[in-house]
């Protein structure tokens, strides 16, 4: 039996009926869609493009004209470094929807623009406010991406900052400098300050300058490259305490450190490994500090020019660590004493990561002055250690032998 035959006007109505509810339907979808990004895989791909047409123009500021040297002023780093800490982070930083971080616009936040934020925010030291301006996103998402920046190179970029396997170029590059033979490094400390909430305020935080501070040690090597740091303790301690609270210092004192071979110096002398510093370090078996008068005078006062420029290389490198990364050198405001140790570290891992990727910092980014300016270096108050003693005779004779003194630069 064929199926009964439908009434042609109302067939009519019922599509007509059909076709506005759908149209009906795709309009709220269309205007559900506007409050978020049309695609939802949309990338900010011309972060840069945008940043610098909105920063690069700002009155009163030195801000290069040219696009590369602009970006190493804005970063501290080259394109091509900073192509290399994109790789580093890529796999912890990729935004995925729907959960990623997006700017105003409702558009992903790029690896590359969250990598760019984080850089900013270490290199100026400005409000996470001002940083979010400049980028065109919020306080919270500057705070996130930082965040995660820094957890992550912690994580992946270790292998920047290890003392190494081999010192044989360190102490070749040592001797070829300054005529130190078997030296394996320079070492120093600097305070990071900070303020602090009434709660957590302590004698210990308190510093001798009564700044709340957190101390940074740091080991480097012919290059300024930080070989060995230690960071986390209050800045209200000595260096010395500082120091033997280090691994390093167990690691010394228990021969798993500057334990390589001895070096023959003239008449059947030899030499151990070692580092050098100031006088607010103690004078131990591998650790040589300056030299005394009552050691002779004249003994004493070539050893103590060579020590010096060696030393320097440690005061360069904060210099430069806090220059570049000025959030270190500006007062922080109530920061996290548990997540700033990971600041610092990360800090330090990118001074190492321009150094190792052939980067030249520009040469005003370097702090003036002493990178711990309003801080005396007081004396180490520990007596002498006689292989320490030792020691630094026989290199101050040394060099008075080969008479360096007279060419120290």
């Amino acid at each position: 039996m064929a199926p009964p035959l439908k009434n042609p006007k109302k067939s009519k109505k019922a599509t007509k009926k059909l076709k506005k509810r759908k149209k009906k339907k795709t309009k709220v979808r269309i205007r559900s869609s506007s409050s978020g990004p049309v695609d939802p895989t949309a990338v900010d791909s011309e972060w840069w493009t945008n940043f610098w047409h909105k920063n690069s123009n700002i009155s009163g500021s030195s801000i290069p004209s040219d696009e590369e040297q602009g970006f190493k002023y804005f970063f501290r780093v080259s394109t091509k470094t900073f192509e290399y800490i994109c790789s580093i982070v890529r796999e912890d930083l990729i935004s995925r929807p729907p959960s990623g971080l997006i700017n105003i616009e409702g558009r992903l936040l790029s690896v590359e623009k969250q990598v760019a934020i984080a850089l900013r925010r270490l290199a100026s030291g400005e409000s996470q406010v001002s940083v979010g301006a400049a980028f065109g996103v919020g306080q919270s998402t500057v705070s996130q991406v930082t965040w995660r920046f820094i957890e992550s190179m912690e994580d992946r970029a270790r292998h920047h900052l290890k003392w190494p396997d081999n010192n044989e170029v360190i102490k070749t590059k040592f001797e070829e400098l300054f005529h130190l033979p078997n030296c394996c490094g320079a070492i120093d400390a600097t305070h990071i300050t900070m303020t602090l909430p009434a709660v957590e305020t302590s004698d210990d935080w308190c510093d001798q300058e009564n700044n709340y501070s957190m101390f940074l040690q740091g080991i480097v090597d012919h290059e300024s490259r930080f070989l060995d740091i230690v960071t986390g303790w209050p800045g209200g301690m000595t260096v010395d305490r500082l120091l033997r609270c280090s691994g390093f210092y167990k690691r010394c004192q228990s021969g798993e450190r500057l334990n390589g071979g001895l070096r023959a110096l003239d008449e059947g002398v030899e030499v151990r490994e070692y580092i050098v510093g100031g006088v607010n370090y103690p004078l131990l078996p591998w650790l040589v500090t300056p030299g005394h008068e009552r050691d002779g005078v004249s003994l004493m006062s070539g050893f103590n020019d060579v020590h010096e420029r060696a030393r320097g290389l440690a005061t360069k490198a904060f210099l430069q660590l806090k220059g570049s990364w000025r959030i270190l050198s500006k007062v922080m405001w109530r920061p996290d004493k548990r997540k700033l140790p990971s600041i610092i570290l990360v800090c330090c891992l990118l001074h190492n990561i321009v150094i190792d990727c052939g980067d030249h910092l520009n040469p005003d980014v370097e702090l003036p002055g002493h990178h711990d300016s309003g801080y005396g270096e007081q004396q180490c108050g520990q007596v002498d250690h006689p292989l320490g003693r030792s020691l630094r005779g026989n290199l101050a004779s040394y060099l008075c032998h080969k008479k360096v003194h007279c060419m120290a630069e």
